[in-house]
């Protein structure tokens, strides 16, 4: 029987604009623990971890596409979206480099955690603006309340990063879940400003900042007792705004 890891490194040559990145023991060990039981809530804790990041040329290809717009134009990979945008001889660029990542990442999927099927995605590019974040927040599966964790693969281009909660976020202290209250609704709480409480997470690395160009296996849901889903918040663009792209691919399990 082939092996996880050889599974993993046979990819490599089907993958079109990603490249695998190198998964540790403790990384596999975590992979394996969710093979099993993908609602293994202690090793969500470990997550979100980078599983494979963009080609130089395709990122940069990406990039210089979203420098193009001064808006952020956001489309949703449902079920039109092939029809729309492939169907006229009239060829969107960024759909295009969208159909290449979900092509990927679905084949990343399909070693990593076999289970799992494409439920809904969406991508975003142009000139991001917004002062601030729209909160800290999960990723949820509106069609199934109910529903525990699914697994998510998201990844920024080039230059607006993301910052996720590291380790069992139940396990705060109680300062630092009212801290984070203030980013999840953007308020002011006895510890401070948001902004300034946003800057000093980041300093005690509570929040950790995904790196750019990769691709991140993380954890969508609705809060189910038995999963933990990853919570996560856009970077705040400088004045003027900075150009980039997000795209973002959530599955079901079957």
């Amino acid at each position: 029987m082939t092996s996880l890891r050889e599974a993993w490194t046979a990819l490599q040559p089907r993958l079109k604009i990603l490249e695998l990145l190198p998964l540790s023991s403790e990384q596999w060990s975590l992979i394996e623990r969710l093979q099993v039981n993908f609602n293994d809530r202690e090793a969500h804790t470990h997550l979100p971890i980078p599983i494979a990041r963009f080609r130089e040329a395709a990122s940069k290809a990406i990039y210089e596409h979203a420098t193009q717009f001064n808006d952020v134009t956001t489309v949703a990979v449902d079920d039109s979206w092939f029809v729309e945008k492939f169907a006229s001889d009239t060829p969107d660029t960024m759909a295009n480099y969208v159909r290449l990542y979900n092509d990927d990442v679905d084949e990343m999927m399909g070693v990593l955690v076999p289970s799992a099927r494409y439920r809904k995605g969406h991508y975003s590019y142009g000139r991001f603006t917004a002062p601030q974040p729209h909160g800290l927040h999960t990723d949820h599966s509106a069609e199934d309340p109910a529903g525990a964790g699914e697994p998510i693969c998201i990844a920024r281009i080039e230059t607006l990063g993301t910052h996720y909660l590291t380790g069992d976020y139940k396990a705060y202290d109680p300062e630092t879940q009212s801290m984070l209250k203030a980013l999840r609704y953007w308020i002011t709480v006895p510890e401070g400003e948001p902004e300034n409480v946003f800057d000093e997470l980041l300093k005690r690395e509570t929040l950790k900042t995904i790196p750019v160009n990769h691709v991140m296996l993380m954890v969508a849901g609705n809060g189910s007792e038995v999963s933990q889903v990853t919570q996560h918040i856009a970077a705040r663009p400088p004045h003027g705004g900075l150009h980039s792209a997000f795209l973002q691919r959530q599955y079901k399990l079957m």
